[in-house]
């Protein structure tokens, strides 16, 4: 056995998880001072089941836990896991391997695992007694330990040599047993106290059980004058209840006559509130009419009186408007021949005005006209020096266009013999990235395969493992209830034995004698230890045999006169003996009865003894008939008068003479099924003890196959792990080559894309070229034409200029006169309006 590895995370300065692996040889952990030796040391110590904060340099069982740093937080809990190699089985553990592991958290929650299992402390020491690996053993030895045992007490360096020596375990357990001794003392020294105590009790208890017995009988009293008392308040109700439900007719019979009484008069009511509903309305129509009539009256009367009123002024305002009228039609005459005087000169007023205004306005279209013609020539004339300078830009732009154009044909014809190669190439690697894929799936298809085989096979396995845990937890459920089965079977064995040396159940004086047996080899044992029966007939026989189920047997008379004396000698009380060489065997007389109904047999017959004691068994039981029940057992006595001894399966006993004895069969000793019953539990705890072996051996078996399948799937999780590994790398390889492919296709694709719009330049540059060729020479003919123009323009310019100054003269002279005449005919439409305003006025006071 070696350690294997130690894994620790969260333990003192061990923040990450880190994992120490040992082999075969000598192993040693180097580093300068705080470099954490002494912590993988205090991590085994720990794990073994140290609960002294002291021992492990700490102040409290949470200082083994990382605390943190300024640049890392802490962190919750500390975990140390050991391995230990047990090929040689010399932990008591049937694994290879041993994983120990303990795990704290800051909460103060903690926990123990053996190969991944919960366990107790207690497990964990006990794995390791007797092999000086334990948290006290002598194969870890810490800072200032080789000094502490050298000038330790003899019984601490004691603790270190009984490790080596291998008997701690046996010390463990004889501590245990002492402890659980103790607890057994103490137990049966409250047993005895409460035993006195409920003895103590008994006195009390009769009393208060004849008391409840009273009470009984008084409340089976009480209930009999309850129930009489109900009764006859139960009459009295019944006469009380007919009373009342007389009473209940005469006034069902009078609520009658009320209900049709009252619908009569309900109907007739009604009736007249109808009637009256009626006269109501009349009322109401008749009172709504008279109203409506007072109220057109009212306004009649009020129209009448506005009516004359208007007639009275209407009178007057006549009389006024006749001599208005009078004055008006005197006065409209006069304004009337002013109007017509006004219009007149008016009339001839506008006639001059509208002759000046036409030849002012034919002035001012000539000159307008003129002026007009000046502003088109001279923008005609600037619109040809800008058509010459546009002319000669464009020009220009064009022949920059051309040379530009013909840069551009030569850019274009080199990039597209460029693009020719890239094409070529992009071809030729598209083409080979396409084998690389095509390989690398074809290899990915196999490693796929290889994986769902494997998988299908952990699958498999799996499945194997949770079926075996299954059983492996079933049997450990058998094995449980087995064990305990066996200890309830092997205590209650011990403790039946334990009564039966003890003879528990006899007399003072039965015991004293037995322990005498070994001293006299004369005493064969009392009777109960004697006779044997089968379980259905036990009490049958313990009645019939009574007090003499603890006589003593012995060999002779001699024996028993011994015996006798010793009794006498120490007060010991009185017993019967039953010597072997005196006693005769009783006949049964009978022998007709044996053939009655329910007559099972001779009690001597149902038993079973040596040959020795055939004898002893007819003497005691020779006489007495066993009978299934007491029905038949008293035919059988009434038919023989009554002079046969016999006893019933359930112990009714018939005695000769007619005397019966039976009722609740209370025998808590069971003498005679003792030697049974412990025949019995060995069979029972034989077959106990080899089906806990064989579920044990089931169990380890069971284990071996688990271990094996575990195996094979650790072998089959490795390659697993490795194929997916390996299938990673090359779908990251077909994807590297996959996406390498779409950008020499993309390439590819831009590439021919590019080439085909470079044909497509190439065209329209060359249409560009020609027809800016012909543009150019369509340029220097509209110059040529546009000088020419310009020139004829400047011409008529000339002209127009002269023309436009004989106009501008004439259109002064015109527009002189105009304003005279407008001002003379402004003044008359002024009088006129005045005189048409007043006029207006009149007309509107005569109307």
């Amino acid at each position: 056995m070696y350690l294997k590895s130690i894994e620790v995370q969260g333990f003192k300065s061990f923040a990450n998880k880190i994992n120490f692996e040992f082999h075969n040889g000598i192993t040693a952990i180097v580093g300068p001072n705080g470099s954490g030796k002494s912590n993988v040391a205090d991590a085994v110590r720990w794990v073994l089941g140290e609960q002294r904060a002291k021992q492990l340099r700490g102040a409290k069982m949470e200082d083994v836990i990382f605390a943190g740093t300024q640049t890392r937080k802490p962190i919750g809990y500390a975990y140390v896991s050991i391995t230990l190699d047990n090929t040689d089985r010399a932990l008591a553990i049937d694994y290879d391997e041993v994983t120990v592991s303990r795990k704290v958290f800051r909460s103060g929650e903690s926990e123990y695992l053996i190969n991944g299992n919960s366990c107790r402390l207690k497990d964990v020491n006990e794995l390791f007694y007797d092999t000086g690996i334990g948290k006290e053993g002598y194969s870890i030895i810490g800072q200032g330990q080789i000094d502490k045992i050298l000038s330790g007490k003899p019984e601490e360096r004691r603790e270190l040599f009984d490790e080596a020596a291998g008997i701690v375990k046996f010390k463990k357990r004889k501590n245990v047993a002492e402890k659980n001794l103790e607890n057994e003392r103490n137990n049966l020294v409250r047993i005895n106290d409460i035993l006195s105590e409920l003895e103590k009790q008994v006195g009390p208890l009769e009393k208060q059980s004849e008391k409840a017995k009273q009470y009984l009988k008084y409340r089976e009293e009480l209930k009999r004058f309850d129930v009489n008392m109900f009764l006859i308040e139960s009459d009295r109700i019944r006469e009380q209840e007919k009373t009342v439900s007389d009473n209940v007719s005469v006034v069902e019979r009078d609520l009658g006559n009320a209900k049709d009484e009252f619908e009569t008069i309900k109907t007739e009511y009604d009736k007249v509130e109808a009637a009256i509903e009626e006269i109501n309305g009349n009322i109401d129509t008749f009172v709504k009419e008279k109203n409506d009539t007072v109220l057109n009256k009212g306004r009649l009367e009020g129209q009448i009186d506005v009516i004359k009123e208007q007639i009275n002024t209407a009178k007057v305002n006549d009389e006024h408007l006749s001599e208005r009228i009078t004055s008006i039609k005197s006065e409209l005459k006069e304004r009337k021949s002013e109007y017509d005087t006004n219009k007149n000169a008016f009339d001839d007023v506008t006639e001059k005005e509208n002759n000046a205004l036409k030849c002012s306005s034919d002035a001012d279209a000539d000159v307008e006209r003129i002026s007009c013609e000046i502003d088109s020539i001279n923008q005609k004339i600037e619109e040809g020096k800008a058509l010459i300078i546009d002319i000669m830009n464009e020009k220009a732009s064009t022949k920059g266009k051309l040379q530009r154009y013909e840069a551009m044909m030569e850019q274009i014809n080199i990039r597209k013999a460029s693009l020719n190669s890239l094409l070529i190439r992009g071809k030729s690697e598209k083409n080979s990235q396409d084998e690389s894929i095509e390989s690398l799936s074809k290899e990915i298809g196999i490693i796929d395969n290889s994986i769902q085989e494997i998988n299908s096979t952990n699958e498999e396995l799996e499945n194997e493992v949770v079926k075996i845990k299954e059983s492996i937890g079933n049997i450990n459920v058998d094995i449980e209830k087995a064990t305990r089965d066996y200890h309830i079977i092997n205590s209650k064995l011990e403790s039946l034995k334990n009564i039966a040396e003890r003879y528990d159940g006899y007399g003072n004086s039965i015991r004293r004698v037995m322990d005498k047996k070994s001293q006299m080899k004369g005493i064969l044992g009392v009777v109960a230890d004697i006779v044997k029966v089968e379980k259905k007939y036990e009490i049958a026989i313990e009645t019939a045999l009574g007090g003499s189920i603890q006589n003593v047997v012995t060999d002779n008379e001699d024996t028993a006169k011994k015996l006798i004396a010793y009794l006498k000698e120490n007060k010991f009380g009185r017993a019967t003996f039953l010597p072997l060489s005196s006693i005769q065997a009783q006949e049964f007389a009978n022998r007709d009865a044996l053939k009655e109904k329910g007559v099972l047999g001779l009690a001597s017959d149902l038993v079973n003894v040596d040959n020795t004691f055939d004898g002893l068994s007819k003497y005691l039981l020779g006489r007495i008939l066993v009978v299934d029940n007491i029905d038949n057992a008293l035919l059988v006595a009434k038919k023989y008068r009554h002079s046969i001894r016999m006893v019933t399966l359930e112990g009714e006993l018939i005695s000769p003479g007619g005397s019966m004895t039976g009722g609740a069969f209370k025998n808590a000793s069971n003498l005679l099924g003792r030697r049974r019953e412990i025949e019995e539990l060995e069979s029972n705890l034989t077959e106990q003890s080899s089906l806990l072996e064989n579920k044990k051996k089931e169990l380890a078996d069971k284990r071996d196959i688990l271990n094996t399948i575990r195996n094979d799937l650790a072998e089959n999780k490795e390659i697993l792990q490795n194929k997916i590994l390996d299938k990673n790398t090359l779908e990251l390889s077909v994807k590297q080559a996959v996406q390498k492919k779409e950008e020499i296709e993309l390439t590819y694709r831009e590439s021919q894309k590019e080439s085909a719009e470079i044909d497509k330049q190439l065209a329209e540059l060359k249409e560009n070229v020609l027809e800016v060729l012909n543009v150019m020479k369509e340029y220097d003919k509209q110059n040529l034409e546009t000088e020419s123009s310009i020139s004829i323009m400047i011409g008529q310019l000339e002209d127009l200029k002269d023309e436009l100054s004989d106009a501008s003269k004439k259109a002064e002279k015109f527009k002189m006169e105009l304003a005279t005449v407008s001002q003379s005919a402004t003044f008359a439409k002024e009088n006129m309006d005045r005189v048409s305003k007043e006029i207006d006025r009149l007309n509107e006071e005569f109307a």
